[in-house]
C-alpha cells in the first residue's frame, strides 16, 4: 500500500500478507520470502534492510550505511540511496516524510507514548536542524494505525496526548463514561503546527481493517507486525 501523495519516492505500507516483522515460526518462511521481494523491488542488498531496536522512545537517529544497531530507536532518518529503513506497528501510528527538495526521508513511529512526545514533530525539527529541510517542502503520509472509534484510554493519558497540541476539538471523545482519541488526527496537527500542511491520512483502522492489519490489541498482544518501508 503506498500514498499518492509521496509520489517521489518509493515507500510502501505493508499489510499481512507482506510482513517482514514477526517472532511466531508460522510466519517465518513468509517473512522472509516478503524481505527478499522487498529488497530486490528497491535494489538493495538483504544487509541494508534497516531496522531500528523500537522500544517507544522519542530517539531519532540517522541511517548511515555500514550501520546496523540502532537501539532504543523510533524514528530514522534517511539521507542515502544505498539504504533502505522500515519501522514495525500493530496499532501505534506510522510516520512517513519526505523532502521533495533535499531528497530526504524519514519514518517515525507513534504509539500513544511517542505521539505524547511530538516523535514525529521532533523528526521533522532533525530535519530541519541537520539537514536544511524547510517544511514548506515536506511531504508526511500518516499510516494504518487503530482509529477514533477503538482507541480508548485512561484520563492519564489522555491529558499527556492533549497537551501536545493547541487545537484540541474533535481529537477526543467521551462515550459511555471512556475517553477515546485519534493518534492519527494528534500526529496530523502535531505535524502542521510545525509547518508541514501536505499529509495524507490512511484511513484504515487495525482494529476494524484487522484482516488487512495486525493489532496488538485485537489480537492479544500479537508478536506480528506491519511495517513502513522508505527508500529514496
Amino acid at each position: 500500500m503506498k500514498s499518492d501523495l509521496l509520489d517521489g519516492v518509493e515507500h510502501f505500507f505493508t499489510t499481512r500478507e507482506s510482513v517482514i516483522k514477526s517472532k511466531e515460526d508460522d510466519f517465518q518462511n513468509l517473512v522472509e520470502e516478503n524481505k527478499k521481494m522487498f529488497c530486490e523491488v528497491l535494489s538493495i542488498a538483504p544487509e541494508n534492510f534497516i531496522n531500528p531496536s523500537q522500544t517507544h522512545s522519542v530517539n531519532v537517529e540517522f541511517s548511515k550505511v555500514g550501520k546496523r544497531d540502532y537501539p532504543e530507536c523510533d524514528g530514522l532518518i534517511l539521507t542515502n540511496k544505498e539504504q533502505g529503513i522500515f519501522l514495525n506497528f500493530a496499532d501505534c501510528t506510522p510516520v512517513i516524510i519526505f523532502d521533495e527538495k533535499q531528497k530526504i526521508g524519514a519514518v517515525s513511529h507513534a504509539g500513544w507514548r511517542g505521539t505524547a512526545g511530538k516523535i514525529a514533530q521532533i523528526t521533522v525539527q532533525k530535519m530541519i536542524d541537520e539537514c536544511s529541510s524547510n517544511p514548506e517542502n515536506l511531504k508526511a503520509a500518516i499510516g494504518p494505525a487503530i482509529s477514533f472509534w477503538c482507541y480508548n484510554v485512561g484520563e492519564d493519558v489522555l491529558e499527556k496526548l492533549l497537551s501536545t497540541i493547541s487545537d484540541k476539538v474533535g481529537a477526543f471523545e467521551k462515550r459511555n463514561g471512556e475517553f477515546f482519541v485519534d493518534l492519527k488526527e494528534i500526529n496530523r496537527r502535531q505535524l502542521e503546527e510545525i509547518g508541514v500542511t501536505k499529509i495524507d491520512v490512511c484511513p484504515y483502522c487495525t482494529v476494524c481493517d484487522n484482516d488487512l492489519f495486525f493489532s496488538y490489541r485485537k489480537e492479544n498482544a500479537t508478536t506480528n507486525r506491519h511495517s513502513a518501508i522508505l527508500k529514496l
